[in-house]
């Protein structure tokens, strides 16, 4: 079986709070702030292939006194991405080791999806990484998982697909996919060495 990964809290860390606990001295304003102005619904947008100079733009718009705070989450993107998740880049390499073929699948708007995969060497490991920005097409929409599956010529049913999100694991297995439903590393690899992939 072939696993088809997640990136954003599978293999690397993202956390806008990584930022704003920087920016904003009270919690609860900073929970509002990314509730309210740049909320998840608005980053999606930027996960679905809108430019982060007008998805800042139109946060400003709605919210014009947080203009500088808005702007930090374009221009120090990174701060959000501290570092990989060790264990599942163990397993990555284990895997890659063994020549098992790895691909992923990730929601993640395409400028600063290349900046971060120049920061981390695992993503040399995939075969292919199919990026929702750079394709107009989120998760959980059956036609990303099957965008993947043509462009390489691989058999839903041959396919697990590992996600943090348990409705984008339930949109791989509505195409034919076996679906993992992440955790932890270490729940992970219980799981491939159970269907003998590791």
């Amino acid at each position: 079986m072939i696993p088809v990964f997640d990136i954003g809290m599978v293999v690397i860390e993202w956390n806008p709070r990584h930022l704003y606990r920087q920016i904003f001295a009270d919690p609860e304003t900073m929970e509002w702030f990314l509730a309210e102005v740049c909320h998840p619904a608005w980053n999606l947008e930027m996960d679905r292939g809108m430019s982060f100079d007008d998805g800042v733009a139109e946060a400003v718009a709605r919210h014009p006194d947080y203009a500088r705070e808005i702007a930090l989450y374009r221009d120090r993107w990174a701060d959000m991405v501290p570092g990989a998740l060790s264990g599942t880049v163990d397993l990555i390499e284990e895997l890659a080791e063994k020549g098992v073929p790895l691909y992923a699948i990730t929601n993640w708007n395409g400028d600063t999806f290349r900046a971060t995969q120049a920061r981390f060497p695992v993503f040399n490991r995939f075969r292919d990484i199919v990026v929702s920005g750079d394709e107009g097409l989120l998760k959980p929409d059956p036609e990303i998982y099957r965008l993947l599956l043509n462009r390489n010529g691989l058999a839903a049913a041959d396919c697990l697909f590992i996600d943090d999100s348990l409705k984008n694991v339930q949109g791989a297995e509505a195409v034919g996919m076996a679906g993992h439903h992440f955790t932890s590393p270490e729940a992970l690899r219980a799981d491939l060495a159970a269907r003998g992939i590791l």
